[in-house]
């Protein structure tokens, strides 16, 4: 049977879609043509998240629950006004990479129609590649961990951060977990955020006790505990970008969020993490954007220097 293909004008380019009414979350009824329209209705948001950065992608041609694949090297037939870098492997081979980088809303469109659900982003932009752009804390919940144990975690990270000075931002993952970032100032290398990062975490994980770990073995990990995850800063690691969607049940995007957002996530009935966040969703979020904005933009993203804040931080916690 063929393909259903339908011209588009988005912007200045003409698109060809195909198969919108293809049911990519089978339990919701969501299509591939509800994924296009929210990324096309989002694209302000998500694109500067996106733009001038390498680009990893989640593809699920065939549904959430159907095989899938992730994609750096760039789609075949990528049409030639989209953007791309070629770059060394980070893994450390000899092998290049030419990644997509999505600048614009046409760019995200077409890579909508590809299923591509989910958009992971380098944590640095191209001619600057070895510095990152922000800290990156990734609190991801144990199997019998509850969404109180996660905010109270993330809670006292804030608290933590806040002690010397910095202006942390949050988000959802999509998934069970919380995203907890710093931005930097430009000029940091990835292991004096890494440094920064390690400090912090193991001070919080003194004030936490047993409701985090940072043991990086899962089966090691204390099943109702928050693994708090703050290696995921490197050359060539990625993290689920702001408002990208994820494939799960209810199609969750990652929202970011205020910190009263956040306590109010303590007090939700839902025990389950997971739960608690799918109400920042394909259908509902494009309509929040409107009502309140990007919680991250403007003057809420603050860069921060490390240089002085490491010796703080030290001298703060004696360390």
């Amino acid at each position: 049977m063929a393909e259903k293909r339908l011209q588009v004008r988005v912007g200045t380019r003409s698109l060809s879609v195909s198969n919108l009414e293809k049911i990519l979350w089978p339990r919701d009824g969501y299509t591939k043509g509800d994924l296009i329209r929210y990324y096309e209705r989002v694209a302000d948001a998500i694109i500067p998240y996106l733009k001038g950065r390498p680009l990893t992608l989640e593809r699920f041609p065939n549904g959430i629950d159907a095989s899938s694949f992730f994609e750096k090297n760039i789609p075949k037939g990528l049409p030639d006004w989209v953007h791309r870098a070629t770059l060394t492997s980070p893994e450390g081979h000899r092998s290049r990479i030419t990644y997509v980088v999505c600048d614009d809303t046409p760019s995200l469109v077409y890579l909508a129609n590809l299923a591509a659900v989910v958009l992971h982003i380098w944590t640095s932009h191209l001619g600057s590649l070895d510095e990152p752009d922000f800290v990156l804390f990734d609190l991801d919940p144990n199997e019998r961990c509850t969404t109180k144990t996660l905010v109270t975690v993330a809670l006292t990270l804030r608290d933590a951060l806040a002690d010397v000075g910095l202006s942390p931002l949050a988000k959802t993952t999509g998934g069970h977990g919380l995203h907890v970032v710093v931005p930097l100032a430009a000029g940091h290398s990835y292991e004096q955020a890494k440094i920064f990062a390690e400090v912090v975490a193991r001070h919080v994980a003194v004030e936490c006790g047993q409701m985090v770990t940072l043991e990086r073995m899962i089966r090691k990990r204390p099943p109702t505990s928050v693994y708090m995850d703050y290696v995921q800063v490197g050359h060539g690691k990625t993290l689920v970008a702001p408002f990208s969607v994820r494939a799960r049940d209810k199609a969750p995007v990652s929202w970011p969020l205020d910190w009263s957002e956040v306590q109010a996530l303590g007090h939700s009935r839902a025990t389950d993490p997971a739960e608690a966040v799918t109400k920042y969703n394909i259908r509902s979020v494009p309509v929040a954007l409107e009502r309140e904005g990007d919680r991250w933009s403007g003057s809420s993203w603050k860069r921060a220097r490390l240089q002085t804040v490491v010796g703080r931080a030290r001298k703060l916690w004696g360390k």
